[in-house]
């Protein structure tokens, strides 16, 4: 039997190998990243996990390596601390990149602690999240930790579409790093602190002599409005940390679950607001934002890639306490024309809430298709067709209510009644056609109008006449192609209706290995 002594004394070892794993690469290093206005790996976790909720898993790792002097150098935990914990009383894996340990490379040991955690996510069925903060492979590794990030990668792939996984990139992200975050649902950056990208400012210049900074070539507003690679950008760790926990409260565990239901109490649902907010002229823009508030539950919408592709609006909110995915053209913006990156937008949103069983709703208010040598050029045809692709390959409850224009070929790809939708609404005002009135009247009538004494007066006329026979909702409905025409105060007390209704609809896809989405 142990002495009391030799006890103790491991005792004593057990607490100071603690207090060396707490202090990751050391004070000194800890301070430099908060003097960079960054939080170490330990606060995240804190920050973002329930109090007391975290169990760390892989707390003594250490890398094996002993090539450029790694075997006199050695870190507890190897530069990421991983483990498990809950968010608002569910179950949520972690892994957190810790910058003052190797700038917070990725080793081959680093790796396989990621792996470890993804794994137990994948058996367990719940989120994982991961907050990137590093400086890339570990050189001095050479291939091993070109083999970790593949591994992680790999793991990634298997994970999508299985559990949620949600990417912070609180530091620098690239080379290989950034392929990981790319691959996950959702991507949340900080200004001024967060980079994302494959080759650096300097890799840029001596290649293509460009000069630019890493903000400018890869930071968060850069990647928020140009590129669309993030989804969320905050002004702090902090808010970024809250974002990611919100955003949870959408989603759920896994594909099998649903997301969490608040308790709702039912009201007057009636909204006359909706009355008032679709212009008399049908060319005059309004927000979308406005309708999306009246129609949610107070203060639920959530948007996701706010500063990327405008014209068209996509986030999560509550209609009656159920979680919701809404896909909305933005008329303030545009005209809320699809474009190439409105399509890929939204074909991405709406793909992951059919992964995770998050029922759908589209408001339509689109002219078409956006024309141009430069949109065409670039694929409008392959990445419109996503759009349409994403829509009729959803199984989720989907429910449309048309505002107002539905033209052309974007009218069939906004969730129509051809490709699937369950429930398809129209208010009054919705103008169902090929095209605009005036557009159609020109080619319609083009003999008519130049034969005519006045061709002014001809073609005002003939617009009248387009607009008065297509350019309403009811030719649609005698079709059936919408289920109902609605006045726009009904339409939250409809919506309510509706996704109940649907909550147990079972749609099963053809069998095969996977589609081939246009990419």
């Amino acid at each position: 039997m142990e002495s009391k002594s030799a006890a103790s004394s491991k005792k004593e070892l057990l607490d100071r190998k603690n207090a060396e794993a707490d202090l990751g690469g050391g004070e000194k290093r800890i301070k430099a990243q908060h003097q960079k206005g960054k939080l170490t790996a330990r606060e995240r976790i804190s920050i973002l996990l329930d109090q007391g909720s975290f169990h760390e898993i892989g707390r003594f790792v250490l890398h094996r390596s002993k090539d450029f002097g790694l075997d006199k150098e050695h870190y507890l935990g190897d530069g990421v601390v991983t483990g498990y914990g809950k968010i608002n009383g569910r179950l949520t894996y972690i892994f957190a990149q810790d910058f003052t340990v190797f700038g917070g490379s990725l080793s081959e040991t680093h790796a396989e602690k990621i792996c470890k955690i993804m794994d137990l996510a994948m058996k367990n069925g719940a989120p994982v999240i991961g907050l990137n903060d590093s400086g890339g492979a570990r050189i001095q590794e050479g291939v091993l930790s070109l083999a970790g990030y593949a591994d992680i990668f790999y793991k990634n792939t298997l994970a999508s579409g299985v559990i949620p996984q949600i990417s912070a990139v609180l530091g620098p992200c690239a080379g290989g790093a950034v392929y990981s975050p790319a691959i996950t649902d959702f991507i949340l950056m900080v200004e001024n602190t967060s980079y994302m990208f494959v080759t650096g400012p300097n890799v840029v210049k001596t290649v293509t002599h460009e000069e630019v900074t890493s903000e400018g070539l890869g930071g968060a507003m850069t990647h928020a409005t140009k590129s669309g690679v993030t989804h969320f950008v905050s002004p702090n760790e902090v808010e970024c940390l809250l974002a990611i926990k919100k955003l949870l409260s959408y989603i759920p565990q896994n594909c099998e679950d649903d997301a969490p239901r608040l308790s709702y109490q039912p009201g007057r649902e009636l909204r006359p607001k909706l009355e008032v907010l679709i212009p008399d002229n049908p060319n005059q823009p309004y927000d979308m934002r406005d309708i999306i508030t009246e129609i949610t539950d107070t203060d639920t919408f959530f948007e996701v890639h706010q500063n990327f592709a405008e014209n068209i609006v996509v986030g999560f909110a509550r209609i009656a306490g159920r979680s919701i995915g809404i896909v909305a053209n933005q008329p303030a913006v545009l005209a809320g024309v699809l474009d190439i990156h409105a399509s890929q937008k939204a074909a991405r949103f709406v793909r992951f809430c059919d992964c995770f069983n998050v029922p759908l709703l589209v408001l339509e208010d689109v002219p078409g298709f956006l024309p141009g040598t430069d949109q065409e050029w670039n694929g409008i045809i392959t990445n419109g067709a996503k759009l349409l692709y994403a829509f009729c390959e959803a199984t989720v409850p989907r429910v449309t209510v048309i505002t107002r224009k539905a033209y052309g070929g974007a009218y069939d790809v906004m969730n129509s009644k051809h490709i699937g939708a369950d429930l398809n609404y129209a208010w009054p005002t919705a103008e169902i056609a090929v095209m605009g009135a005036s557009g159609a009247a020109e080619i319609i009538f083009k003999r008519e109008i130049a034969e005519a004494e006045n061709p002014g007066e001809k073609l005002k006329e003939k617009i009248e006449e387009y607009t008065h026979k297509f350019a309403n909702p009811f030719k649609a409905a005698h079709r059936g192609y919408i289920d109902e025409v609605i006045y726009p105060e009904q339409t939250r007390e409809k919506l309510i209706s509706a996704f109940e209704m649907l909550e147990n609809k079972v749609a099963q896809l053809p069998r095969k290995k996977h589609g081939n989405i246009p990419l």
